[in-house]
Formats: C-alpha cells, sequence, structure tokens
C-alpha cells in the first residue's frame, strides 16, 4: 500500500464499495479460495485483494471509538479454502501452528462474517504428490461441497475434466 492508502486504512472509500468486486463479496453466500500457500502465507495478489476490498465499510464497519468491527458480509454462510504446501503436514500443524488457516478463520472470517461455515483442505508435499492422492483430495473436497444447500450446489466436474493434468509425473 502507498503512504495515502495506509493512512486512509479505515476510512470508507467509495470507490471501492462500488466496485464490482466488493458488490460481488457482499451478495456472495459461498467463498471459494484457491491459492498455493508460499512461506505458510499467502500469494500476494490474494493478501492485497484481502487488504484492498475486504476494507471498512465494504467487510466490516469499525467503530471508530473502541475499534471494533461489525461483520457486513451477512450473506457469507459457507467458506472454502483449498491450498497446496510443499511442506509436509506436521511442519504446518506442529511446527508453524497453521498460520493460513488461523489468520482466515480468526481474523478475517470471524471479524467480516456474521455465521458462516469454514473448511478448509490442505494438500501437503505438493510437488510430490501421486495421482491417487490427488484424486483422493479432490474426491474429499467433491463431498465437502456436495454437502452445501443446493442453492449453493453447483459445482459438477465434468466427465472431461482430467485431474492428471493438475499432478507432476
Amino acid at each position: 500500500m502507498t503512504a495515502d492508502e495506509r493512512s486512509g486504512y479505515y476510512a470508507i472509500s467509495e470507490e471501492v464499495a462500488a466496485s464490482p468486486e466488493a458488490e460481488r463479496l457482499i451478495n456472495a453466500d459461498s467463498l471459494v479460495l484457491i491459492f498455493p500457500t508460499w512461506w505458510f502465507g499467502f500469494p500476494a495478489i490474494l493478501k492485497g485483494w484481502f487488504d484492498r476490498v475486504w476494507i471498512n465499510g465494504t467487510a466490516y464497519d469499525r467503530n471508530v471509538n473502541t475499534g471494533a468491527m461489525e461483520p457486513r458480509l451477512t450473506n457469507l454462510r459457507t467458506i472454502l479454502v483449498i491450498t497446496a504446501l510443499g511442506a509436509p503436514w506436521w511442519v504446518d500443524y506442529l511446527v508453524m501452528r497453521k498460520p493460513v488457516k488461523r489468520i482466515l478463520k480468526m481474523a478475517l472470517m470471524r471479524s467480516c462474517t456474521a455465521h458462516s461455515s469454514f473448511t478448509m483442505f490442505s494438500l501437503y508435499e505438493a510437488e510430490q504428490v501421486s495421482q491417487e492422492r490427488f484424486s483422493t483430495f479432490c474426491e474429499r473436497i467433491g463431498l465437502a461441497i456436495a454437502k452445501w444447500p443446493a442453492s449453493r450446489n453447483s459445482y459438477r466436474p465434468s466427465e472431461n475434466s482430467r485431474q492428471e493434468n493438475f499432478v507432476r509425473k
């Protein structure tokens, strides 16, 4: 962010509020985030989206006296996160204590959504993933989506989708 952007961060931005990005976020009942995890954090473009779109007056209302945040994304009921990491699961869980999940669930979603469900799938050691492990990972995601209410369950993989295109052999 530029110095001007940061100094006005808590001001309500009419430009952002009127943007198609903000409108889609405010009206969404489901959000699916798919991204690689880099150094146990978000890719820069995703972090920038959070910083520039999930702002006061769009994703939350900030009380100027107390600093408390009131969620504005009241339509958002289902959040699905899919990420891939090069690290093994135990480094993310035991050493790093799941930083991406903690930030998404505790900071962003808790502050900006009213009562949303949160599900996260992490594909660990993605550089060495086998076709079998990748297929199982995709099946788990499909099962989670199948549990969504019918109005939100529009995901249907096509017969022509080829998972092996995503796997390094």
